[in-house]
């Protein structure tokens, strides 16, 4: 019975992010990497849902009144209940088309600042989307996971994971975290940032596509040596007489805009290695700290921290996918990895 169960049964990893959710299927890797979007027609009052992921995101900002396209994860949690079960029910049969046998057995990853009517939320969607068991697993521990970090050695490993919605910054070791903090910068606000910036400086008003896609062209931590960088052409409206116009935006005006973030993430590394114990600091001066996550790939990121801590800093390879590699392997290696998955609560 045990061998025809493991026949159908497609057990997954999820890493269930703000900006993004990739699912890992036990011995396939990551399947499915989707914006975490969701976007419903509304008629009547009643709810239907019209598109998820890709599709959805292209609805993001730019939807009549009849369609509303939302993310129901805020800062690595779930802000939205319906919506967000919804959206893991969506995933899960995307992935498991054929095997309908038996119901997963999933893992999830949860920020480390969760509380627990937040993991239990989280639980519950997963749960009701038609998983036989849903297990947690910190944030942290993944990313350090799938950044190939030895964290089940004796030694002190610094892991800094930046989300969409969150940064989370954690030392960890035998496995487990000694210390974690999280705080709510990630892409997110990077974003925001770079909008606000350009409605004060120039009176342009872009959408947070547009925002985006700065960050992802030109975005960088520091300013640029020439003062000024490269430029990209922006379109937007124009706050004082209301109409679209274009312009140009230089890499010197889009480190300007992310310097509060940026300096918010240099800070919570800076507190975590003041609240490590002088043993693991020591290690970490030695191995030097590991960035995870989609915010990792911010020009120049690495270089902004190393000039404020000190430190060598690197970014893991693949930083994006980092969380679901981790969980990934949390399900693969289960039973030398079974004190960091939390499956009752």
């Amino acid at each position: 019975m045990a061998l025809f169960g493991s026949l159908f049964s497609s057990d997954m990893a999820i890493d269930l992010g703000t900006a993004n959710t990739l699912v890992y299927v036990k011995g396939k890797g990551i399947i499915l990497s989707e914006p975490s979007v969701v976007a419903y027609h509304v008629k009547d009052g009643v709810k239907k849902v019209l598109a998820v992921g890709e599709d959805a995101k292209l609805m993001l900002g730019r939807t009549p009144g009849s369609i509303e396209a939302i993310r129901p994860m805020r800062d690595g949690v779930i802000a939205d209940f319906d919506t967000a079960e919804e959206m893991i029910k969506h995933f899960i049969r995307k992935v498991a088309k054929r095997s309908t046998f038996s119901k997963p057995k999933i893992i999830v990853c949860v920020p480390h600042g969760a509380t627990p009517v937040e993991k239990r939320a989280i639980r519950q969607s997963v749960l009701s989307a038609g998983a036989r068991r849903a297990g947690l697993i910190a944030e942290p521990i993944a990313a350090a996971i799938g950044a190939g970090m030895p964290i089940t050695d004796p030694t002190g490993n610094m892991v800094v994971d930046i989300g969409g919605g969150t940064t989370e910054v954690a030392v960890l070791s035998l496995g487990d975290i000694v210390y974690a903090r999280s705080v709510r910068v990630g892409g997110d606000r990077m974003d925001e940032a770079i909008v606000n910036y350009l409605r004060r400086q120039h009176n342009l008003l872009i959408g947070d596509s547009t925002a985006e896609r700065i960050k992802t062209s030109i975005g960088t931590a520091r300013m640029p040596d020439d003062g000024r960088g490269s430029s990209m052409q922006i379109r937007g409206r124009d706050l004082l007489n209301g109409v679209p116009k274009e312009t140009e935006i230089s890499q010197a005006q889009v480190a300007e805009a992310l310097a509060e973030p940026v300096q918010q993430i240099c800070e919570a590394v800076m507190t975590a290695l003041e609240a490590t114990p002088p043993d693991l600091a020591a290690d970490i001066v030695d191995r030097g700290v590991m960035l995870t996550g989609g915010g990792a790939l911010l020009g120049q990121l690495d270089l902004a921290l190393r000039e404020q801590t000190g430190l060598a800093i690197s970014v893991a390879d693949e930083s994006l996918n980092c969380v679901a590699l981790g969980t990934g392997k949390a399900l693969e290696y289960e039973k030398q990895l079974s004190h960091v998955i939390d499956y009752d609560s």
